[in-house]
């Protein structure tokens, strides 16, 4: 069982990346091997939109790390995104890399039946982290994944039931006090935020044991 990890923050290491790393941890503890990429480690051209990809299962720009990034997809059984939220929506960075996936989804859909997970940061607790989640929602289930939850086990979700895919969120914001707003030093003293990636990695994994993935 395979679970790739991308992170699109600008900045390596940092939150976003280790509400990625809580997640993943929580998936190997249950037996998938995992790994992780930081996006800022790639070279990824933006889209040119000359529509190639309309007509085969390639893209037209070939000296970027792209083909490899997405060959990394297709042999994962489950892929999570995380993301930063900037303005409402992803960063620049995971919304190119996005964009440049469209190769993989014109023809036919190659992610077609794997599972995803969502993971989304903000400083605020309602600092638009719910419009990622609906983004990163609707890409991913429209290259043709099964998007998990965050916020109750899938082994507590009846199978007729429609899973609710909200994803991991994390904040910075731990409340407000006297001196005006307070701030966690780190998105591990969020519990809240620990608890949801967790849930995150461990229905990666109970959905692929679902469907059969050994």
């Amino acid at each position: 069982m395979q679970i790739l990890g991308i992170n699109g923050s600008h900045r390596k290491g940092k939150n976003t990346a280790k509400l990625l790393e809580i997640a993943l941890d929580a998936a190997a503890e249950l037996g998938a091997e995992t790994k992780a990429l930081e996006i800022t480690d790639y070279n990824i051209q933006y889209c040119k939109g000359c529509n190639k990809c309309m007509r085969q299962a390639k893209c037209s720009i070939e000296d970027d790390d792209m083909a490899m990034l997405g060959q990394m997809m297709i042999d994962s059984d489950g892929i999570i995104l995380a993301s930063p939220t900037y303005f409402g929506g992803v960063s620049g960075r995971m919304k190119t890399f996005i964009d440049r996936t469209r190769w993989m989804h014109m023809t036919k859909n190659l992610l077609q039946g794997k599972v995803a997970g969502i993971l989304t940061h903000a400083g605020l607790r309602h600092g638009g982290q719910e419009m990622v989640l609906v983004f990163l929602e609707r890409f991913l289930m429209g290259q043709g994944l099964i998007v998990v939850p965050g916020i109750e086990p899938i082994a507590e979700v009846p199978p007729e039931r429609t899973l609710i895919s909200s994803g991991g969120i994390s904040t910075l914001y731990s409340g407000y006090g006297p001196d005006g707003l307070q701030w966690y030093r780190s998105i591990e003293e969020d519990p809240l935020a620990v608890q949801s990636a967790q849930l995150v990695g461990q229905n990666m994994v109970r959905m692929l044991q679902r469907l059969g993935v050994k």
